[in-house]
């Protein structure tokens, strides 16, 4: 049985939560957030104590922390639970500045803890199978990759003002997937961003709207599609074009009914957003890290993975404002 402190109680920290709690291998042991009713809510639904972040890090018997928690504090909790050589699941992104990102990674290598970054969507049911697929040989060389991610609803100014942009908070799982399908390395970006949903996105200088296209060395493409509205729920679709054929991983639905009439054929909408979309992979990803914890393996999506991501991201914006391709470069 490993004890684990969790980092934040917010939407993804309550998934987390959930997911610690089921697991049964697993004590939830602490919960640490400033607002505390958000923490009580999980202390109450999984006995977890709510505690301060001296505690939950001092306490010799916790073995991991999961850091759920804003953006600002994962590069302090993750440097600090390596000092004490505790195993760290963290969320996106690492942090903000790739200075400080390096910092981070190079405590984390010092230390050898197992450290596992939130890049959920690798171990979605679908996504795992079209990757294992392609690896397979089952389309040949892949040529193509398409991803259209777009989400239901903008979040509030408020949270935007206080985040690190779309490119950082959302694109990032797009431009880690890119990575885990292409099967090489991007060499370039160009990216092209307009505020065209709400008037709040372009006065704090952000893109509600946005496409990306990034290629590898050898000439494989992969093209990237963001909105944050999609009036029809959470549209999360992956295409990918090889050299024997095409793969193609489709949006999850609440059922699997179709009405078909002499006017229209109809469907559920998609799952309205990522928690619903996404459950299976959210638990499946603890489920690995706690394996890790227990086995000595190395997390399967780790610290070089948040490093890469983040630095699409700052190409992205690079690109954005010149409008220029821009190279890549890890």
């Amino acid at each position: 049985m490993i004890d684990v402190s969790l980092f934040g109680a917010g939407q993804i920290g309550s998934v987390h939560a959930a997911n610690l709690a089921r697991h049964p291998g697993v004590r939830l042991r602490y919960i640490v957030d400033p607002y505390r009713p958000a923490a009580e809510r999980i202390a109450a639904a999984t006995g977890a104590e709510i505690t301060d972040t001296h505690t939950a890090l001092g306490d010799p018997g916790v073995k991991a922390l999961v850091i759920a928690s804003a953006t600002r504090t994962h590069a302090d909790l993750t440097i600090a639970a390596a000092a004490r050589g505790k195993a760290v699941f963290c969320e996106k992104p690492i942090d903000l500045d790739i200075g400080r990102t390096d910092e981070c990674l190079a405590a984390v290598e010092k230390a050898g803890i197992p450290f596992q970054i939130g890049f959920n969507r690798r171990f979605d049911p679908s996504f795992r199978s079209l990757k294992a697929r392609i690896n397979a040989g089952e389309i040949g060389a892949v040529e193509q990759v398409i991803i259209t991610s777009r989400d239901p609803e903008p979040e509030t100014e408020e949270a935007l003002a206080g985040g690190g942009g779309v490119f950082r908070e959302m694109t990032i799982h797009d431009f880690d997937m890119a990575r885990f399908l292409l099967g090489e390395e991007p060499v370039e970006l160009f990216a092209t961003g307009s505020s065209l949903v709400l008037p709040y996105y372009a006065k704090l200088g952000e893109y509600d709207t946005a496409m990306f296209i990034l290629r590898t060395a050898s000439g494989r493409q992969c093209h990237i599609n963001n909105s944050v509205r999609a009036v029809y729920g959470y549209d999360q679709r992956i295409e990918v074009h090889g050299s024997g054929g095409m793969l193609r991983a489709g949006n999850r639905t609440l059922t699997s009914v179709e009405f078909s009439g002499p006017k229209e054929i109809a469907t559920d909408k998609p799952l309205h957003f990522f928690v619903e979309r996404y459950q299976e992979s959210y638990a499946a990803e603890l489920d690995h890290f706690i394996d890790c914890v227990t086995s000595g393996k190395k997390p399967a999506v780790g610290a070089s993975d948040g490093r890469k991501a983040m630095i699409l991201c700052e190409a992205a914006i690079a690109s954005a404002k010149s409008g220029r391709f821009e190279s890549v470069r890890f």
